[in-house]
């Protein structure tokens, strides 16, 4: 016969408590945080008060290339600014009206190989001198059209408004039939073209 356990007794550490029994005041039923826990990971070790879990964000790890908040290098000086080389001639629009007309177009040729040419050689874009006389002998329509589109990209590519576009050449084709057009044109395309020139030093 089992001798009854006392009220007041308490059960010897270790032993089982039945499922739903008190747990004696001030035993732990699950270890504290930061005690125990997986030996390999550490995990639940405790941490020391005020010392940083994780690398501070932009502080370089070693053995680590590259770490958040690492200074980027310089920008090299040559792309900081598009590349210009020689600035071109600023020619008077009504010089070149009149000069076009004595010459009944031919200086017209002139005109473009020499405003391509120096487009090509500040900007390194373009069609160029001899490119732009060829197209301007056998197939002369395109030019106006080729030539606003270039003065164009002068101005966008120091990111400021574009004057003139290839869109100007409309006022050659079919501007022509209103016959102020071609002169609009001229003026206009020419006009923008000796600004740029101005504003990048020339005289």
């Amino acid at each position: 016969m089992t001798q009854a356990q006392h009220p007041d007794e308490q059960p010897h550490a270790g032993s089982p408590q039945p499922y739903g029994s008190p747990q004696p005041y001030g035993a732990p039923s699950v270890p504290a945080y930061g005690e125990g826990g997986h030996p390999q990971h550490g995990y639940g070790q405790p941490q020391q008060y005020g010392a940083p879990q994780h690398p501070q964000y932009g502080v370089q790890q070693s053995g680590h290339p590259g770490g958040y908040g690492v200074a980027m290098p310089p920008v090299p000086a040559q792309y900081a600014a598009p590349p210009m080389g020689p600035v071109g001639k600023i020619r008077g629009t009504g010089v070149v009206i009149l000069l076009t007309i004595v010459t009944f177009g031919i200086y017209s040729l002139v005109y473009y190989y020499s405003v391509h040419e120096e487009i090509k050689k500040h900007s390194g874009e373009g069609l160029g001198g001899a490119l732009g006389l060829v197209l301007a002998i056998f197939v002369g329509f395109v030019s106006p059209f080729l030539l606003s589109g270039e003065v164009g990209n002068l101005y966008e590519r120091h990111a400021k408004a574009k004057p003139v576009s290839a869109v100007t050449g409309l006022w050659v084709i079919p501007g022509f039939l209103i016959l102020v057009g071609p002169l609009v044109w001229f003026i206009k395309t020419n006009g923008a073209l000796n600004a740029y020139w101005r504003s990048v030093g020339a005289r």
